[in-house]
């Protein structure tokens, strides 16, 4: 090869893309260089497009070492200096830094995004020698042929060094906050218990963890108070309906029983009705956080999931880049052709012929914006490749979005209905759609309850078959799940698109919460103790907010990074000191913290043989295999005992069986799906699936 371009891209299969869209006969040529793949494609002149792995280069102390804290003194170095299971990368930058030597002109062509942008930044200034001032910069958000040919046609003359300086200085702040602060955790515990625990924490992880813990502590001194319900079971046309009273909680019983007793054994009379139409607007385009909300709501799927799905999908070109804030959908993106393509696909053919035959195609769309991508859309273009089923319910959602948002509006009904039984008024209520306009393009996933009541029309006598007393009782704020933490995360501000699904995960790892209803472990407890009593500043809200916007001010030159690293580092100071001053007394905490949340992990449930026993997760001294036990054992009161399996991982789960009430715990073997195992040999429901057994195998 003589002298060529090279284009750096953030993953392979992008660089695959880009090579083939990009070569005169459409086919990227696939190369090889000490198990590094690159691809060749001439255009007139040759490319050689090369893939990054994400992150080649890492923030790191000058020092060497992990044993000592506070750390200030900060460089770039390639992860695999830093991190054991990173060797790869030394052949990664050391092929790049090979191709670099032979092009005569640079490109980067990795996500226009924070992220991506110091990704490529970090490769052409570290790996290729200092090319990160002459490289000139594609900008796309789907990779689609046509997209990334005007791309390449359009190139943007030099790199945006204002989104460098901002992805920068957060992986910077981020750094310096996270590794001193676990290093003050992990090395004060380990002191004191001479054993090694990972602990962390950090500029965003301490204050999603203090969301948690307050929800957490409100549960747990919840009192609930008890009140009444009255309710009236009524008749009309045949049809029986269930009417509310006009007070819906009442905190008397004598009161409510006052109410029945009125009611009891009379008919009612209809003195009112209220009959309201009313529009609902289309839904907003997706952004990121939105598809995982909806996702998570729909299909259970963490955000973290539904991120890894949407970035699969966008990489296969079929939807536009998933990390945005943008609600928007500008009219480049091409509507027209893009119904077009979806219209090949048969179950959508009939709402893109409806689209089409607009005189004009207008999007409802939503506030936010982001400078880098719109809101996520369908490419239109069909998968090349088989997708599993979570990816093509992740795709149908984001394609029955984007036509959604340029639906009419539907047009609804809501009945109110005032009935009278001797002076106390009950009121029953109606919902309709009279106009689904754009709800039958999202039909799948529309969520609203249809109550279609008969001709009901005033001083109609209504008969009442009976009137009901419910006892209740207040209900303690509801556990937080990641579909409702990513929602408070966003909306106090406080990480950013790309990483908030990460940090729920470590809070999963280090063992802070567990359970999907999110409950908080005695370790998690410990931590944000600690952080509280002695770095309150690290846990404040306001601070990583403001700090976040201040990052966020970088990207448009209204901040200096080198005065918000400043600034981090006053803040950072000061806490570190307190931290080592009280080091033996937080290692002391922690320590006995952790132990209690390894015995927190084996803890099954309580003993339905002895009762006063737990049901532990034990391994055998002799045989070295793990089975299930009654801690009342080692005292000598009961010998219960289970089997579990020897595969995969097992851990208590947060339900109980519903066959027979036992606890139960949840399996999990690498490579297949988890499932929950009652382990009790008498479970009516063990006996159901052997009976249905015995009778296929007749």
């Amino acid at each position: 090869m003589g002298k060529y371009t090279l284009i750096v891209t953030e993953k392979p299969d992008a660089a695959h893309r880009i090579a083939s869209a990009l070569d005169e006969k459409g086919k990227g040529k696939k190369r090889e260089d000490n198990g590094v793949p690159y691809y060749v494609a001439r255009r007139g002149k040759e490319i050689v497009v090369v893939p990054s792995l994400g992150h080649l280069y890492t923030v790191a102390e000058e020092r060497k070492g992990r044993n000592y804290y506070p750390v200030f003194n900060f460089r770039w170095v390639p992860r695999y200096a830093v991190e054991r299971k990173a060797k790869q990368i030394r052949t990664w930058i050391e092929t790049i830094s090979k191709l670099a030597g032979d092009a005569d002109m640079f490109i980067d062509a990795c996500d226009y995004d924070i992220e991506g942008s110091v990704i490529g930044y970090c490769i052409l200034k570290y790996a290729c020698g200092d090319k990160e001032g002459v490289s000139k910069r594609m900008k796309f958000s789907t990779l689609t042929k046509e997209e990334l040919e005007k791309s390449y046609a359009e190139l943007l003359p030099h790199l945006d060094f204002a989104l460098i300086e901002a992805g920068s200085i957060r992986h910077e702040v981020d750094w310096l906050y996270g590794v001193n602060l676990s290093r003050a955790l992990t090395i004060s515990a380990r002191n004191w218990s001479g054993k090694y625990a990972t602990l962390s924490t950090g500029r965003v992880q301490g204050p999603t963890l203090k969301f948690i813990v307050t929800r957490e502590k409100d549960i747990r001194s919840f009192v609930p108070t008890p009140y009444w319900e009255v309710k009236a079971e009524v008749e009309i046309d045949e049809l029986v309906f269930e009417a509310e009273y006009e007070k819906e909680n009442i905190e008397k019983k004598t009161e409510a029983a006052a109410i029945l007793n009125a009611c009891k054994g009379k008919n009612g009379q209809v003195v009112k009705i209220d009959i309201r139409k009313f529009q609902q607007k289309p839904p907003i385009p997706f952004d990121l956080g939105t598809l995982q909300s909806e996702a998570y709501g729909l299909f259970g799927y963490t955000p973290r999931r539904t991120l890894t799905i949407a970035q699969h999908l966008y990489l296969e070109a079929l939807i536009s880049y998933p990390r945005t804030s943008s609600q928007k959908l500008p009219v480049e993106i091409g509507y027209r052709t893009i119904l077009k393509k979806l219209g090949k696909v048969p179950k959508y053919k009939k709402f893109t012929k409806e689209l089409l035959a607009k005189p004009e195609l207008k999007p409802r769309e939503g506030k936010k914006k982001d400078p880098a991508h719109p809101a996520i859309y369908p490419t239109g273009k069909l998968p090349e490749s088989n997708l599993d089923a979570a990816e093509r319910k992740i795709l149908d959602l984001t394609v029955r979005r984007f036509l959604a948002v340029f639906g009419e509006p539907a047009t609804k009904q809501s009945m109110k209905v005032k009935i009278n039984v001797d002076k106390h008024h009950f009121y029953l209520r109606g919902r309709q759609t009279l106009k689904k306009g754009w709800l039958r393009f999202y039909k799948p996933y529309v969520r609203s309850e249809e109550v279609l009541l008969p001709l009901i029309e005033e001083k109609q006598t209504i008969e009442v078959r009976r009137v009901i007393l419910e006892n209740k009782f207040t209900k303690a704020p509801p556990r937080y799940n990641p579909g409702s933490l990513l929602k408070k995360m966003e909306e106090t501000g406080i990480g950013t698109k790309a990483t908030r699904a990460n940090i729920m995960q470590t809070l999963y790892d280090r063992k802070y919460v567990r359970d999907e209803r999110i409950v908080v472990t005695d370790l998690g407890f410990e931590i944000l103790g600690v952080l509280e009593r002695y770095c309150p500043a690290v846990v404040s809200l306001k601070m990583t907010s403001e700090l976040e916007e201040r990052m966020d001010k970088v990207q448009t030159k209204r901040e200096k990074r080198d005065n918000v690293l400043v600034d981090a580092v006053k803040i950072l100071k000061p806490v570190m000191e307190e931290l080592k001053e009280k080091e033996k007394t937080i290692g002391e905490q922690l320590s006995n913290a952790i132990k209690r949340a390894k015995l927190e992990e084996r803890i099954v449930g309580a003993c339905p043989v002895c009762g006063t026993g737990k049901l532990m997760i034990l391994h055998s001294r002799k045989t070295g295999k793990r089975f299930i036990g009654c801690t009342n054992y080692f005292k000598g009161k009961c010998k219960t005992s289970f089997p579990l399996p020897q595969k995969g991982s097992v851990r208590p789960f947060e339900r109980n069986c519903r066959g027979c009430g036992w606890p139960t715990v949840q399996v999990h073997i690498k490579g297949k799906r988890a499932w929950r195992l009652c382990f009790n040999p008498e479970c009516p429901l063990k006996k159901e699936r052997r009976k249905r057994i015995e009778m296929r195998n007749m």
